[in-house]
């Protein structure tokens, strides 16, 4: 029968002694150093290896060693006995090599001196499983997090998933729709449309125009840019006075203002009629502006219509997905052209189409265009109105005036949404 005495059981073949716990040292060690029994050190190896130096052993020591910054795989730790004290009976060295490894040693006797009695080779770490940020409004759809801009702002992400390919986020960033000419003019050009999803991340029903993949986002903050739209003209004798859309911007991605609708001015051959979607010619226009400038893949978007140089009909405004339609002129009678079309998505939670373009005016008689679905102005439609406005945080293109002296309209803003998963 054992006898139990002051902690120490004694049994027929063998003395069980209470070891006690191990206090640990938390300033990591970064050289080498002689152990102390009854000790446990964090051992941080980042900067090369470290040998430690067990002590004079004496049945009952203890000392504990943990992998600090889970290096040991890189450089290794190595654990050297005391003189002729031995590591499980051998007198050398022995070498801790494992990511993330806790060993506890126990000294016996000089038989095996040095026992290893615990041995963790997991690197038992915290988990975060999604990411978190501010910013913007913030509504969800499903697992899935959004936060809409729809002026400027900062999207920033507080904390990160332990998991990388979580931190992707999907986006969608629209600029400024381009302002539309004056009497018969050309329709605004919608503003540029990117987005860009991780489908396994972000699931939704995105564009045609779609990238293959989101942005992976670190902790930190990301200012938002919403652009305006352009002015539309109303004066025939300043010409500047309608302004192409201003540009969108989330992280490396911009997207360009839409441009100016040309038409009955001194210098129709302005190079602002180019954009993110182009604007569309106009009475006296020499050409319609082009899509997707500057280039990038997937296109931005559309050029607008180009119905000729001496006709009096608007040609309507390029949009994400369509270019702008070419008007038609039978004697003083005239047809503005329709703007052309955005692209629809669901990464709002909703499917709901960008970036359309504003249709062309008319002159004496006829008819003005209508604007591209995703917020494309109208044309001021009988001569002698004006132009409509592209809907606001669509990107849409602003409505060609009709007849003489009616203003332009102007452009939509932009917007940008952001979504991720969040459970």
């Amino acid at each position: 029968m054992g006898v139990v005495s002051c902690g120490t059981t004694m049994l027929d073949q063998g003395v069980f002694q209470n070891i006690g716990a191990v206090t640990w040292d938390t300033t990591a060690k970064t050289a080498g150093f002689t152990a102390v029994s009854g000790n446990g050190y964090f051992v941080n190896t980042t900067s090369g290896a470290i040998t430690v130096t067990l002590p004079a052993g004496s049945a009952g020591d203890i000392v504990s060693l943990a992998d600090y910054a889970a290096t040991w795989q890189t450089n290794n730790v190595t654990v050297t006995p005391n003189g002729t004290d031995k590591i499980g009976g051998v007198n050398a060295n022995a070498t801790l090599s494992t990511e993330g490894q806790s060993v506890t040693f126990v000294y016996t006797d000089s038989t095996q001196g040095w026992k290893s009695v615990q041995d963790s080779t997991s690197n038992v770490v915290g988990s975060v499983p999604f990411m978190t940020a501010t910013g913007g409004t913030i509504t969800t759809d499903g697992n899935c997090k959004i936060h809409t801009f729809t002026s400027p702002g900062t999207f920033t992400v507080c904390q990160v998933a332990s998991c990388a390919s979580r931190n992707k986020v999907a986006y969608m960033v629209v600029a400024g729709g381009g302002g539309a000419m004056q009497s018969y003019g050309g329709g605004g050009g919608a503003g540029g449309y990117r987005e860009g999803r991780c489908a396994t991340i972000t699931p939704y029903t995105a564009s045609p125009l779609v990238a293959p993949d989101g942005i992976t986002v670190s902790a930190q903050s990301y200012p938002i840019t919403v652009g305006a739209g352009g002015n539309g003209q109303n004066n025939p004798v300043t010409p500047t006075a309608r302004t192409p859309g201003n540009n969108s911007v989330f992280d490396t991605i911009t997207s360009a203002g839409g441009g100016i609708g040309c038409g009955q001015d001194s210098n129709p051959a302005t190079p602002s009629a180019n954009g993110g979607s182009g604007g569309g010619n106009g009475h006296r226009g020499n050409a319609a502006g082009s899509g997707n400038t500057p280039p990038v893949s997937p296109p931005q978007g559309q050029p607008g219509g180009s119905s000729g140089p001496n006709g009096y009909a608007g040609d309507g405004g390029g949009g994400a997905s369509a270019a702008g339609g070419a008007g038609t002129q039978s004697g003083p009678s005239s047809t503005g052209a329709n703007g052309g079309d955005g692209t629809p998505t669901s990464i709002s939670g909703s499917a709901t189409t960008y970036a359309g373009g504003g249709g062309g005016g008319t002159f004496i008689s006829g008819t003005g265009g209508t604007g591209g679905a995703g917020g494309g102005g109208n044309s001021g439609g009988p001569p002698g109105n004006s132009g409509f406005n592209g809907t606001a945080n669509t990107g849409g293109g602003g409505g060609g005036g009709s007849g003489p002296a009616p203003s332009g309209g102007s452009g939509g803003s932009g917007i940008v949404i952001i979504r991720y998963k969040y459970q």
